[in-house]
């Protein structure tokens, strides 16, 4: 495995991470406005025990956004280059909605009425329903690939936003957000106490379970079938493997299990979508530029080496540093 390969699968492995890990905080923060109670009092409560299930990750699980972002930076520049100017309208919407949830989160308890909070969750909502649908639109559009002018670049702002709304692009903005919702309500089902672990469980058993069945099998076949390589059968077998075990562990009962099924077949997505891109990063659909591959976007082998002895040292002290996070934090939350 040479160093352009290896940065490839790194870079895989972080946006693997992020979309585990950020997954449940969108998926809770989508699910917000669907836990309440009888009463206003009764809505912030469980809002309130919502929001704390992802009150210490949260910020941690965006760290490996910016890790990853970073990695493209300054292993494959001109992949970053055409990507963050071509995408430059929904990756603005994305972090806008970041800042907004972020915002929303951390002010929630500065001011101590209802209206306040209440504001806040919207916030929250709005913050993680345009990122999981602009997430998935955008992956899925990097593996159909764009159509590229001779010089490597989108042809115009408008394919680089409308464009990118095609009903592949939009199937798998509709998939990445269901898939983040389930995760979610599971997330909290593995955190939370009762009611709050009911209430999450019974939205994911009613409303989830189903839309997520069809949805995945729509946009994992269409995926394969188009752009897929042999071998990412695999992938999408071990998928759909991970969810129907999930489902399972949810009728059964079973918290953790079903949590970390769901982080499998999320995990297995990304494993199809990466494997389907590979050796591309931006393949092009039209005939003025072949599209940008490990070999054409990447720096030199000697800034590969540096970074790759920089990650040797600092990835294993971040992972640590996380997991331990997790593991302070590890207690359920209740209402």
């Amino acid at each position: 495995m040479d160093l352009q390969i290896m940065w490839f699968v790194i870079i895989g492995f972080f946006f693997t991470g992020y979309f585990i890990l950020e997954g449940f905080d969108f998926g809770v923060g989508m699910l917000l406005p669907f836990l309440g109670g009888d009463t206003p009092e009764e809505n912030d409560r469980r809002r309130s025990a919502a929001i704390k299930t992802i009150g210490p990750v949260w910020d941690g699980n965006e760290v490996w956004l910016i890790t990853g972002g970073a990695a493209i930076f300054a292993a494959f520049p001109e992949w970053y280059s055409t990507l963050f100017s071509g995408f430059y309208l929904p990756l603005l919407l994305i972090v806008v909605a970041l800042i907004v949830r972020g915002v929303s989160i951390e002010w929630r308890g500065k001011v101590d009425t209802l209206q306040w909070r209440r504001w806040c969750d919207i916030g929250t909502a709005f913050g993680s329903y345009l990122p999981a649908v602009l997430w998935g639109v955008a992956f899925t559009n990097i593996i159909a690939g764009v159509p590229l002018n001779s010089d490597g670049r989108l042809n115009s702002l408008y394919d680089g936003f409308f464009g990118l709304l095609n009903p592949l692009g939009l199937i798998g903005g509709i998939a990445f957000m269901l898939a983040f919702l389930l995760h979610g309500a599971l997330f909290i089902g593995f955190k939370a106490h009762e009611p709050l672990r009911s209430i999450a469980h019974g939205i994911a058993k009613k409303w989830l379970v189903a839309p997520v069945v069809v949805g995945g099998a729509i946009y994992l076949v269409w995926v394969q079938i188009l752009h897929g390589k042999p071998w990412t059968w695999v992938a999408v077998a071990l998928a759909v493997a991970a969810l129907v075990a999930a489902i399972a562990a949810l009728f059964a009962g079973k918290d953790r299990l079903a949590f970390y099924f769901t982080a499998g077949m999320i995990a297995f997505i990304a494993v199809l979508l990466f494997g389907s891109l590979f050796p591309d990063v931006l393949p092009s659909t039209s005939d003025a530029f072949e599209g940008w591959t490990i070999r054409n976007a990447s720096s030199s082998p000697y800034t590969l080496k540096i970074m790759t002895g920089a990650a040797v040292v600092m990835l294993p002290v971040v992972l640590i540093s996380q997991a331990w996070t997790y593991w302070s934090f590890r207690k359920r939350v209740t209402v």
